[in-house]
């Protein structure tokens, strides 16, 4: 308190409390804008609480702010605890500079992590009257996000794009912070403020040599092209993601409405026409659902159980075969029935036995092909369509070659007898 700042580079927690910083703050801001320099400021928000939501930190010191002014009192940055186990991603397409602060707290991140978000205000008059609401000013960029996309580290930009405060979670190391002001921030944005001190971490285009800007111009080259090869990978990354997380949610964890559809998708997947019997006529009526694939036809009933799958499971399917020609004379089955399991659903996939039904009487007795949902899942993975193909067909097929550790001790995972 006290100390000349007007012609400091960056101000790290700034203040704009009477007697706790506002005097050295504004001499920063005015400072900085009488050299037409941006003011960089690096402000920690978050308050850490314990379960009922008291503070567990006493006092006015660093990262004790619920919430950062950034604009007088009328805009603020407003911070929310997240819960435990939340994991940022850093967000795409952004400026050298925001890149590197993002990838130094993913590699060394706080004690726990807030959601930030812009606000306005509403004020008062001194002298009475309607209290006054104030838009929030400026830009809050997001440089990591949560898994929801809420920003957990951002710089908020002013209208006039003259000052940039970046935000931070509590707990963040201050000397990762300070690394990145000096090694990245300030050449990006303040380059005055090193030319004064004549710091070896600034780069001067006019004063360096020939074969220096030409390997600089290469490397910044680089630089771009991995930027847009990784912006590209990740957007096909997590549309491939969008597109398995429904199947594979639906196969290994799945019941009910939710498992037969996922097993509709990876029989269309594989070339078979599916009908969905429950729609046409009825959940009731007779299996889940109905596959052809060229002359052949085959009735699916699709089940789940949490622990081993009950045997009278295969009987239900049985007596959907028997009353199909009175409900479908037209449309004769010409194969077993397939009964697909997702059994012992409430284990991690890896924990589960391999086959749905174990004793050995009865899996001879079967007249049905007995289908884990995890072996559906094995064959979708590793787009071995051949493999789910002969499966539900009820043929004898090899093990997959993408995947030859899927296969059981007989080389098949399907059990059935004709």
């Amino acid at each position: 308190m006290g100390r000349e700042t007007s012609d400091c580079a960056a101000a790290f927690d700034p203040s704009i409390s009477h007697g706790r910083g506002a005097d050295e703050q504004n001499r920063f801001l005015d400072g900085a804008r009488q050299r037409g320099e941006v003011a960089l400021m690096v402000a920690t928000i978050g308050v850490p609480t314990d379960s009922l939501g008291r503070p567990t930190v006493r006092g006015h010191g660093t990262g004790l702010n619920q919430s950062i002014h950034v604009s007088g009192i009328e805009t603020s940055i407003t911070s929310t605890k997240l819960p435990i186990g939340s994991e940022p991603r850093l967000v795409a397409d952004l400026p050298e500079a925001e890149r590197d602060l993002g990838k130094r707290l993913l590699s060394r991140p706080p004690e726990g992590w807030w959601g930030l978000r812009l606000a306005g205000a509403t004020l008062q008059p001194g002298a009475g009257g309607p209290a006054v609401t104030h838009e929030p000013e400026g830009t809050l960029v997001p440089i990591l996000v949560d898994g929801l996309g809420v920003p957990v580290v951002a710089v908020w930009v002013s209208p006039e794009e003259d000052q940039r405060v970046y935000a931070v979670p509590y707990g963040t190391d201050p000397d990762t912070v300070l690394a990145w002001l000096v090694s990245q921030a300030l050449s990006e944005y303040v380059p005055g403020a090193l030319r004064r001190v004549r710091s070896p971490w600034l780069t001067d285009p006019s004063l360096q040599t020939t074969a220096e800007s030409q390997a600089r111009s290469a490397l910044d080259e680089l630089k771009a092209r991995y930027a847009a090869d990784l912006a590209r990978l990740q957007g096909e990354l997590d549309a491939a993601t969008a597109e398995a997380e429904p199947i594979r949610y639906g196969l290994l964890y799945g019941t009910g409405a939710t498992l037969e559809k996922a097993t509709a998708n990876v029989l269309r997947a594989a070339g078979f026409n599916v009908t969905d019997l429950d729609e046409e006529l009825g959940r009731t009526a007779s299996a889940d659902l109905l596959v052809t694939y060229g002359t052949e036809r085959r009735m699916i009933e699709v089940k789940a159980a949490s622990g081993s799958a009950s045997e009278k499971v295969a009987d239900s399917l049985e007596r959907h075969l028997s009353t199909w020609p009175e409900l479908r004379p037209a449309e004769p089955i010409n194969g077993p029935g397939v009964l697909v399991v997702n059994h012992q659903h409430r284990l991690h996939p890896d924990e589960r036995t391999a086959e749905v039904f174990t004793r050995p009487e009865f899996v001879r007795a079967l007249r049905v092909v007995v289908l884990s949902s995890r072996q559906l899942f094995d064959w979708w993975a590793t787009a071995d369509w051949e493999a789910i193909r002969a499966a539900v067909l009820g043929q004898t097929a090899p093990p997959s070659a993408a995947n030859p550790a899927t296969a059981g001790p007989t080389g098949r995972r399907w059990l059935f007898r004709k």
